[in-house]
Formats: structure tokens, C-alpha cells, sequence
């Protein structure tokens, strides 16, 4: 079998016929090939054409999938391109791979609500899957419309096998502004994905940008999204035990933006950078000692504070795609990159962060995506929504291919 092959293009040309013709250039390799697979991400300027985009690309490249949205922000093979006009596209051919794609949408009803929209062969094809572990899906959804967690809950319980990556479309102020594409149709609700099996394999890197301080401690109080006990004790009196311990540095991060993260396994003995599912912390009570978080909390989870700075966040995105590069058995070929509208220069005082260090790490492998209003990636072995995170996609291919 071929092993897959990938181009990415990026336009900051303002025309539509103008940015076509700069894409298509660059993707000279499929000009008389049929990619398998286009991704296209294009920023707001492009919201009224984005009909007018997508027919263009596909009758130029012929798609037989096509995927895209809106972001606030564009990214290509190492640039992001921040608030000016963009689009950004990955081409792939995937001789082993199957894909599926899937216009989901979420409906209230007097019988309770219900995510529609599956393909009907779409629980056969995952039970297939299950026993090669090599289920993956690619997610984009409308901010206003569409119900992403709990679309991730449902995966998570029913298909835990299958990994989930993609991103919240952004630059899109109301309901009704966005712009997901799938195929030869554009829509302004709901949910687009393609669910893909076989080869080239997908892997993932999901930085959250968090460093943790103090220790590990377990809840033993809590009600819905408010933690009231850490270690028999008000989660007020721990946190500030912590905080007067932290060096003056820290204490400025504390009061700038401080985080919780909750150990994903439970079963691990020591927990480190990346065991932790990152959630804001929303308010603190002083009165009460309770802290509210942006997630729902149990008695029995360990927990531990994090902040998140620039430097932390630099040097776990490094340290996650030096490790993968390291992975001897696989070699990255090309990625999807969703991160959050919250960092690029709102995070970092360099340009081009993400994508800039993907191409450090990794070499000049095709890239596409975009700054996304939430990030979906998996941590821990289950699929979740984040926020301040750099969700990488990566197709990879045998080592020897």
C-alpha cells in the first residue's frame, strides 16, 4: 500500500478568486490527483463567501471529503495568521484510510434531547474499529448551536475507544454566523465530523499550558461546580496555605488567573505535568471557603491548583513534541492544529508560537487550523473540551514508508 501524502496552503490574499489560485497553486501535487481529504479554515472576512470558497475548491481539487470553518485566526505550516483576512487548507491522500463524514444536530424534545444525525452504518463501522484501537473523529462545531461535551460524554460512554479532535468555530459574534463546511454544504448550526479508520494512524498532543503548585489533594466536600473540602479541610484555607508558601513570582500568577486540575487516573502513585484535566477556577467564597470551578466536582478526586503562564506553557508544548518525536515507530507526516483564540499573542510575546514550535520540533511537516472558541482533544484516554489549549492532530505514517 501507498503511504499517505499530504500538502498544506495558506492565502492572505483578500479576493476570493485571488486566494484560490495562491491555494491551489501550492497545491500542485493534487492537480491532477483527487485528495482524499481537504481541510479548510478561513477567518471572518470570508464568512459571506464561504459557499463561493468551497465550490471553488472543489471543483478545482475534487475533493472526496471536504471539512471546514470559520476562526478568529488562521494557521498554516508554521505562521498564525492573527485577525486578517486568511484561509488555510490540508490536502491528503489516504489510500487506507475510510472515512465517514456526519451533519450533526441537537434537538430538544417533550421526550428529552437528542444528538441526530449518525450515519446508519455508523455503529457498525465502530464496532469494526474497536478491536484495532484505531477510531478516530474529527470535530468542528458551532459555538451556539451545538452541545460539544455533551456529545463528548456520549463517545466516551458508548464508543471509548474512538479519539476525538477539532475545535469550537470562533469569529463568529451571534447565532447564525458561523460558516462549517462538509462536502458541498455550508451550515450555520450543528456540527460537522469525519470519522476515520485504518491508515495513515492519528495521534495526539493536547497542551493545556498549566504548571501545578502545592500537592495533590482530595475532595471531600463538593456540590455540582463548587469545591467546599480539600483534606477535611475549607478548599479556601488549603489554597491560601499554598499561596503563602509560592515564591512572590507565582503569587502574582495566582492572582492573575489560577487554575484547578483534576488527576485523570486515580490509579497513578505520583502525578506530574499532563495527568490533569485543567478547568478555570470561577470564584472563590471567602465567607464559605468554597471554591466554584468551571466543571462539575465529586467527593474522592484528587485535585491539584495550577497557573498558567507563558513559560509554562512553552515548555510543555516542547516537551510533548519532543516526546513524540522520539516515537521510533511513527513519523509525523502532517497535522491539524486547533488552539485557543486565547493564546498566539494574547499568550505569548513571539509570534507564530504553536505553530512556529510544531515546525522547531517536528520539521516542516503540512499544518492547518485554527484559533478555535474551545479546543476538543483527549486526555487521559477520554475526549474532552478545553480552553487556553493547543490540540495537535498529527497523520503519521511507518517508519520506512
Amino acid at each position: 500500500m501507498q503511504p499517505s501524502s499530504f500538502a498544506s496552503a495558506l492565502s492572505t490574499n483578500p479576493t476570493i478568486s485571488g486566494v484560490v489560485e495562491e491555494i491551489c497553486a501550492q497545491l500542485h501535487q493534487f492537480s491532477t490527483a483527487r485528495p482524499d481529504l481537504l481541510t479548510v479554515f478561513f477567518s471572518p472576512d470570508f464568512l459571506e463567501q464561504a459557499d463561493e470558497i468551497s465550490e471553488a475548491l472543489r471543483s478545482r481539487l475534487q475533493p472526496r471529503c471536504l471539512m471546514g470553518c470559520c476562526g478568529e485566526s488562521i494557521i498554516g505550516t508554521g505562521r498564525e495568521i492573527e485577525q486578517r483576512p486568511a484561509i488555510s487548507v490540508l490536502a491528503g491522500s489516504l489510500p487506507g484510510s475510510t472515512m465517514t463524514p456526519m451533519h450533526l444536530q441537537f434537538e430538544r424534545s417533550a421526550d428529552g434531547n437528542a444528538i441526530v444525525g449518525w450515519p446508519e452504518e455508523f455503529d457498525s463501522v465502530l464496532a469494526l474499529d474497536s478491536a484495532a484501537a484505531t477510531s478516530s473523529l474529527i470535530l468542528l462545531a458551532d459555538p451556539f448551536s451545538f452541545p460539544t461535551d455533551v456529545l463528548l460524554e456520549r463517545i466516551n460512554e458508548d464508543w471509548p475507544h474512538v479519539r476525538i479532535s477539532g475545535g469550537v468555530a470562533s469569529g463568529c459574534p451571534a447565532p447564525g454566523d458561523a460558516r462549517i463546511l462538509l462536502n458541498e454544504r455550508v451550515h450555520t448550526e450543528g456540527a460537522v465530523a469525519i470519522h476515520m479508520s485504518g491508515q495513515p494512524k492519528q495521534s495526539t498532543i493536547v497542551s493545556q499550558g498549566c504548571r501545578p503548585i502545592g500537592q495533590p489533594l482530595v475532595i471531600t466536600q463538593a456540590e455540582q461546580n463548587e469545591i467546599c473540602q480539600l483534606g477535611g479541610r475549607p478548599a479556601l484555607l488549603q489554597l491560601k496555605e499554598i499561596f503563602d508558601r509560592l515564591p512572590t513570582s507565582d503569587q502574582q500568577k495566582v492572582q492573575s488567573g489560577l487554575h484547578i486540575g483534576r488527576v485523570v487516573n486515580e490509579y497513578q502513585d505520583d502525578f506530574e505535568q499532563g495527568d490533569f484535566l485543567i478547568r478555570n477556577v470561577m470564584g472563590i467564597d471567602p465567607q464559605s471557603g468554597r471554591i466554584a470551578v468551571g466543571d462539575y466536582f465529586r467527593a474522592g478526586q484528587t485535585v491539584q491548583f495550577q497557573i498558567r503562564d507563558e513559560a509554562s506553557a512553552d515548555a510543555e508544548m516542547a516537551q510533548l513534541l519532543v516526546a513524540k518525536k522520539k516515537d521510533n515507530a511513527m513519523v509525523p507526516a502532517a497535522g491539524l492544529l486547533f488552539s485557543c483564540n486565547g493564546r498566539g499573542t494574547r499568550m505569548f510575546s513571539v509570534d507564530h508560537h504553536d505553530a512556529g514550535l510544531i515546525q522547531q520540533k517536528l520539521g516542516e511537516i503540512p499544518l492547518a487550523g485554527f484559533f478555535a472558541a474551545g479546543e476538543i482533544g483527549p486526555v487521559g484516554g477520554k475526549n474532552y473540551l478545553h480552553g487556553f489549549t493547543a490540540s495537535l492532530l498529527l497523520f503519521q505514517n511507518p517508519t520506512g514508508s
